[in-house]
This record gives structure tokens, sequence and C-alpha cells, in this order.
């Protein structure tokens, strides 16, 4: 039986105080481990270390924006290290080559190592001035499974996640900092590229005030396992990655093979899916 213990803070950012945000880490992550000893993977919400709160100033990401790896990522580094785990530390502004500010999920592994950064393919255009990433990002949690990383408006885009399953995701860390009323409609999304793709989807917000929190785990038949509220939170589930193996083989509801079937296509799909519209082509790259 293959499972992943995971711990998902719904939390909120000490508004427009990166230090004083990453000063709490440590003891979060460490009241989670006390909760879930056997936990393996912990989630932070988009731009959560970055800090920018409702009301983000014009010049804010380039004031805070770091570059990766570095000091940030040596010091959330170590408290995976202390504690064994993986991480992927929500997202921050990342300052890239020739001055782009990228939003930027780091994964750490249990040794401290950096181990993927997941630049955001689809920026919340035209509110979020960060520079597109052109790649989409897995991580292998060794002997288990497979972990995609996605951020907010990534959901909004069904080829993001298409290709995550096609990468091997049988998971998929999707964070968020959504502070809009479109909200509910993120949650019927997450649970669609559940079911399209049958995976896990961990579709992790921050909490009020900074978000709106109502986080989820979806999975791979798109039955929510879990829905918050708006508060903080440490939410906890244990995921039965063998379900995904029989979702996939057998079917949602014992009928239903769609991510079987479209896999089937590999390198060689159908002309229509391979149009040059311009978020396939980004995906396809």
């Amino acid at each position: 039986m293959r499972t992943l213990s995971i711990a998902a803070l719904q939390t909120a950012s000490v508004a427009g105080d990166p230090d004083a945000t990453a000063d709490r880490l440590a003891g979060q992550i460490s009241v989670a481990r006390a909760i879930a000893p056997h936990v393996e993977l912990i989630l932070l919400p988009e731009l959560h270390l970055s800090a920018p709160g409702q009301l983000e100033g014009a010049g804010y990401a380039e004031q805070v924006a770091v570059e990766i790896p570095g000091p940030l990522t040596e010091r959330v580094g170590a408290i995976a290290r202390e504690h064994g785990l993986w991480i992927v530390a929500g997202s921050v502004y990342e300052r890239g080559a020739g001055g782009a500010i990228h939003n930027t999920a780091p994964v750490l592994g249990p040794d401290g190592e950096l181990v993927a950064a997941y630049r955001k393919a689809f920026p919340w255009q035209p509110h979020e001035p960060c520079v597109p990433g052109e790649e989409l990002v897995t991580f292998e949690i060794p002997g288990l499974t497979r972990v995609g990383v996605a951020i907010c408006y990534d959901g909004s885009f069904p080829e993001t996640f298409r290709r995550l399953a096609f990468m091997g995701a049988e998971v998929v860390a999707h964070v968020s900092l959504t502070t809009t009323s479109d909200r509910p409609a993120e949650i019927v999304m997450a649970r669609a590229n559940a079911i399209f793709n049958q995976l896990y989807v961990v579709s992790l917000n921050a909490a009020a005030p900074t978000g709106l929190g109502r986080s989820l785990i979806v999975d791979p038949e798109g039955i929510v396992r879990h829905q918050s509220g708006a508060a903080e939170e440490t939410i906890t589930d244990v995921l039965d990655l063998d379900a995904v193996t029989r979702v996939r083989e057998l079917g949602l509801a014992g009928v239903s093979r769609m991510f079987d079937q479209i896999q089937r296509y590999g390198d060689d799909p159908p002309a229509w899916l391979d149009q040059p519209t311009l978020p396939v082509r980004a995906i396809r790259r």
C-alpha cells in the first residue's frame, strides 16, 4: 500500500514583513509535525514567504524578491532537514536574469537541498506583473510517487494539469493566494482537474485576512476529502496513491478511463490537440 502523508498550512503571512513570516514558519511546521508525526510533505500558500498581504503596493515584488537558491531556501531547507520533510514552500518573488521577477515555488527535500523550483507559467494577467516560466515541474519522492507543482491561476488552464499528469504526477501541489470572489470557481476547477487527469489535487489557499481560504483536497475521482473555511488551519491527510492506479486502470466509478485514453496518444497526438493556440504551445514546449 502506497501512502503519502501531507500537511497543508492554510495560513496568513505577516503582511509586508517576510522576515517575521519566515520566523513563524519553524513553529508552524513543528506544530504540524506534532499533530501528524508521520507527515512527509508540507505545503505553504502562494507568495507566503514574500508576505504581500492584500494591499501589495507598486514596487513591492521588486523590493522583496530573492535569489533561488539563496539564503531563504537555505533557511527553509534547514527546517526540512531538521524534520526530515519535503516542503513545497508556497511561492516567492524570485529575482531572475536581467531583472525579471518570477513567481516561483521552491521545493526542499528532507536533506535540506533544493530539489525543484517552478516558475508560474500563467501569471494572473493583467494584475500580476511577473514574467512567466517556460516549463512545468514535477519532483520525485523516491520509491513512492511523483508530485507536480502548480501556482494559483495555473489551475484555470487545463493544459497545465494534463501536462503534469503526462509527466508522471499522481499528486499536484496547487498553492494559491486568492482574495477575490472567484474562489468558488477555483474549487470547481480543482475537482475538474482531478477528474480529467485522475490524480490528487491539493488546492491550498492562504487564510484570512491574507486570502479567502477554502482550501481543499480532491481525490482521483473528484471526491472532496476535505474543504476548509476561511480561518487558519493545519490540514492533514494521508493520500492513498494506489487509488490513482486503481482509477486510471478501472475508471472513475469503475467505468470512465479518460486519462488512460488520452495518454495513448503519446508523442502522436491528434491534429486538434496540437493546434497552435497559445496555452497548448506553451505547455507542449
